[in-house]
């Protein structure tokens, strides 16, 4: 029965090999790190035992990086009794490398995740449940339900939630002005917007049409709006093929015939690109467009416009959000006592928002408190564009993922690991299907992937 289920674990790292969304790489092997199971200790500076631990994230981009180990010294200096060592992976070796390093116990005492992830090393039988720091934090702060529901199946609670992602639809404001367009808030007045605002060498929005986890989220967020958010059920049911799901195709079909006409080969970076330089109106993305809005567009950041994703009608509000969050993979007792009192320490207000801002607009707070703290507003990205901030938050409340919308469906990776949400797109665009044909092909082929 071993054998039988490592090479079903086997098939499934392979599956989610690509499931994340970009980032930069790095193809060493992981850092031997803490170990999983036993109570690393040392000696302090008074003589008392020093509880150790290991903390692996894939947060690479130096600004990332250095403010996570500003909030661990910082944690650390006010608690010599435990020292935490930061250690930078990469999301190219999460699903490859990391669950041979965890098995041989070289893994990490804490683990950044994504809850596709969390089914994945949860599957090695490493990591702990946290519903006792997860029910203290929640009393103490609010954890937003969309950020903690994905962790929380089998009557467990399997990772801490630490910072959501959600899309929305960015505009210009100063070339809807010139034309006389307002925000969209309908798929009907998306539509008539982006074909409007395309004119000579602009066009009206910048859409990704790749085989690319890029080209899946930003489906999904239509999917969202159709009223078709329940892709596949937690029994591991596909509940792709239906009317709402074709009519999302063939919007985003029509939409593209308003976006650059080398949208196919787009991912993450090229709508911001074409969006900053003016080439395109509109985009869908998540809040990583605050940043370089000014320094890439030359423009003021009262041109950086954002609403919600435009809804169908019969549809709801929403778009696709997902919180990042941290595993704990020790069952020392010891180990466990301390990473409490990280999380602690992590989350109240003054020290939240500050870890947060790591990535101003990209990251948001997952909990009530944390959205309304003094160190999250006043960040200067932050308090320069508040009121854009205040509409990724409030979208926030009304996310949803494919594959926690419905139960857990523990194979979701076999479904993102191919981009199937993207390759149903193809058939439309390179091979000619309707979107009906389309769709029932992507149904087809994710029955399939799940057997």
């Amino acid at each position: 029965m071993k054998r039988k289920k490592s090479y079903v674990l086997l098939a499934l790292v392979i599956a989610l090999q690509t499931i994340l969304a970009a980032c930069s790489s790095n193809n060493g092997e992981p850092a031997a790190g803490g170990n999983t199971s036993s109570g690393n200790t040392a000696s302090g500076d008074a003589g008392g035992e020093v509880t150790e631990l290991t903390l692996w994230h894939m947060e690479e981009p130096p600004n990332r990086v250095a403010r996570f180990k500003e909030i661990i010294d910082a944690f650390n200096a006010a608690n010599p009794d435990i020292k935490i060592t930061p250690q930078v992976q990469s999301w190219g070796d999460a699903y490859s490398k990391f669950p041979a390093a965890i098995q041989a116990g070289n893994g990490p005492d804490l683990l950044f995740t994504i809850p596709d992830y969390t089914t994945l090393i949860k599957e090695l039988g490493v990591v702990q449940p946290v519903d006792d720091i997860i029910a203290s934090l929640n009393e103490k702060h609010g954890f937003l339900d969309a950020a903690l529901a994905p962790y929380q199946y089998e009557d467990k609670t399997w990772a801490v939630p630490v910072f959501g992602m959600v899309q929305v639809l960015w505009y210009r404001n100063d070339l809807l002005q010139a034309a006389g367009v307002t925000p969209p808030k309908t798929w009907d007045e998306l539509k008539a917007a982006a074909e409007k605002l395309t004119s000579g060498s602009q066009y009206g929005i910048a859409l990704p049409a790749s085989k690319s986890m890029a080209t899946d989220q930003v489906l999904y967020s239509f999917l969202v709006t159709a009223g078709a958010k329940n892709i596949i059920n937690g029994s591991n049911e596909i509940t792709f093929d239906n009317d709402k799901t074709v009519a999302a195709y063939q919007l985003y079909n029509d939409l593209l015939k308003f976006s650059p006409p080398d949208s196919n080969t787009y991912q993450w970076g090229e709508p911001q690109a074409q969006f900053n330089s003016g080439s395109a109106a509109m985009a869908i993305e998540k809040g990583q467009y605050l940043s370089t809005f000014e320094s890439e567009s030359g423009r003021p950041a009262t041109d950086l416009g954002v609403v919600p994703v435009p809804v169908a009608e019969g549809g709801e509000a929403g778009s696709i959000y997902y919180s990042n969050g941290i595993m704990m993979l020790t069952d020392d007792a010891k180990k466990q006592d301390a990473i409490a009192k990280f999380f602690e320490y992590l989350f109240e207000p003054e020290t939240y928002g500050k870890f947060v801002n790591a990535e101003p607009g990209l990251f948001l707070p997952v909990t009530e408190d944390g959205s309304k703290a003094e160190s999250f507003w006043n960040d200067p990205v932050i308090s320069k564009y508040k009121s854009q901030v205040e509409v990724l938050i409030d979208a926030s409340n009304k996310g949803a993922l494919f594959g926690f919308t419905d139960g857990v469906a523990n194979k979701i990776g076999k479904v993102a690991g191919p981009n199937y949400i993207a390759q149903t797109l193809e058939q439309m665009t390179s091979n000619g299907k309707s979107a009906q044909e389309a769709v029932s092909w992507g149904q087809a082929q994710m029955e399939a992937a799940v057997k």
